[in-house]
């Protein structure tokens, strides 16, 4: 895709209800300008998916579309093809919904664990917090910090999604470490959270107060937390959060040792 096409994509998954950020397309395409692919018919878009190659050895399958009307006559299974020829010989990781897990298996995908959006409405508050612009911290411990939760490098387009001027970031601070971020962004319908990466729950619970404190009081709020983290799930649940939906958290390859434990919220079901 270009990059005007890749609008046309993020319109098509906003009319499939998957609520993207008003500003998705700026980060995701940095993250990989040759990994978004698009299916023509006769000069008409018809099909869009993301391929997108993160460092040496790992990719994330995204923004897999065919638009209605095309669907059931294999044009969609040919982009597929099309992206994981892009992606050979990677790990690929994919948040696919769960009615579609056995037809990721036949590609060779295998389930990690499940994701769960939850939905809040934000609250009034004046709640104090310790956490500080994540802008005030360097761009290299920012990107260093992001390496642990991800399974390959990624640093051009966490920076950029960081740093977005329509993107709300904080991190905190402890004795020069950092030991948690997070980032907030407006989507068509209410606000995101993510990601939410923290030390410890406690940290994760005062990042997310944070970030909360920021959408307008009535709006409603989004985080999508990977199911083994009990903390993750306790935190969205003790603030009135509700389940929205799953995802399959699937990958080709052996599950990358991530720290679950410590990811409260995931970036984007996207982009990984």
């Amino acid at each position: 895709m270009t990059r005007p096409e890749l609008d046309i994509a993020i319109a098509w998954a906003a009319a499939e209800g998957w609520n993207p950020g008003l500003h998705d397309a700026d980060c995701f395409y940095l993250a990989d300008p040759a990994g978004f692919l698009m299916g023509f018919l006769d000069g008409e878009p018809i099909a869009s998916i993301a391929a997108v190659q993160y460092g040496d050895g790992f990719g994330f399958i995204g923004f897999y579309i065919v638009k209605p009307g095309y669907r059931g006559q294999g044009y969609g299974f040919a982009l597929w093809q099309a992206a994981l020829d892009y992606l050979q010989g990677r790990n690929i990781g994919l948040d696919g919904v769960v009615a579609q897990q056995d037809n990721y298996r036949k590609s060779g995908f295998q389930l990690a664990h499940r994701n769960i959006r939850y939905q809040g409405t934000a609250p009034a508050t004046d709640a104090t917090s310790r956490c500080v612009s994540l802008a005030s911290i360097s761009s290299n411990l920012v990107i260093d910090y992001d390496r642990q939760f991800f399974p390959d490098e990624r640093g051009e387009f966490i920076q950029k999604w960081g740093s977005h001027p329509a993107h709300y970031a904080v991190g905190m601070v402890h004795e020069a470490k950092l030991v948690g971020y997070g980032v907030l962004r407006p989507c068509e319908q209410g606000y995101k959270l993510g990601p939410l990466f923290a030390d410890g729950a406690a940290i994760a619970a005062e990042i997310f107060h944070t970030l909360v404190a920021q959408v307008p009081v009535g709006e409603l709020f989004y985080l999508d937390v990977p199911e083994p983290n009990s903390a993750a799930v306790a935190l969205a649940q003790q603030n009135g959060m509700t389940y929205v939906f799953e995802t399959a958290r699937m990958y080709t390859q052996t599950a990358p040792n991530l720290p679950l434990d410590n990811i409260f919220g995931i970036t984007t079901f996207e982009l990984g």
